[in-house]
């Protein structure tokens, strides 16, 4: 049911619009999101979303922040302070989960084009990354925490692809979770005894500085 009008009197007209697209990705493709849409479900008129936003880039942009909290959040609630392979697998079936369970808004944080300079966005994004990335440093110790915090997610985050385009079949929860924790232990699994025998002469080089992009 679209909200009230009274939203924009109130002052809340970004953040109205900014729930009825988020709304909007629940039943319908990010393709068919826009301004106007947005504007219809929010019970606002057509012209109303453009004295907060300049294009639909920037309403993605606003809703791929929250996407990023949601997405935070949801990590977060899976293993707070993972310290295993195991845990890093908990971690990367919630991360599917919400991929398949939220797609709509999973697409618009990830396949559309966002304004680079929303720092609401830039910073929900770092979130995530700074998750990861300590993550991966309980997890694996003395590693290139940079460079393999890129790789930990870039792998999930395929995975997460790979069930939504349909390469992989994602009919059964249950078989998409094992799916992932199975590949997840093949890879890191692997990776976490090789850092555990790794003499000290083969230590890695000083961390790579490159950031992933949000």
């Amino acid at each position: 049911m679209p909200a009230s009008a009274n939203s924009y009197h109130h002052g809340d007209l970004p953040g109205a619009l900014v729930r009825a697209a988020v709304e909007l990705l629940e039943n319908a493709d990010v393709s068919e999101l826009s301004l106007r849409a947005a504007a219809r479900r929010a019970g606002v008129s057509p012209a109303a979303p453009y004295r907060h936003f300049a294009d639909r880039e920037s309403l993605l942009s606003a809703v791929a922040a929250v996407g990023y909290r949601e997405l935070a959040d949801t990590l977060s609630a899976a293993h707070p302070e993972p310290a295993t392979v195991d845990d890093l697998a908990d971690i990367a079936v919630a991360y599917v989960r919400f991929a398949l369970t939220r797609t709509g808004l999973f697409r618009a944080m990830f396949a559309e084009p966002c304004d680079p300079g929303n720092p609401q966005r830039t910073a929900a994004a770092q979130a995530i990354r700074q998750y990861v990335s300590s993550s991966v440093e309980r997890v694996f110790g003395g590693a290139d925490r940079e460079a393999l915090s890129a790789g930990v997610w870039a792998f999930v985050h395929g995975l997460a692809f790979l069930h939504l385009d349909g390469k992989f079949d994602a009919t059964s929860a249950e078989a998409v979770d094992d799916r992932v924790r199975a590949a997840v232990h093949a890879l890191l699994g692997v990776r976490s005894a090789v850092a555990v025998q790794r003499p000290e002469s083969f230590a890695l080089s000083s961390p790579d500085t490159a950031q992933i992009s949000g």
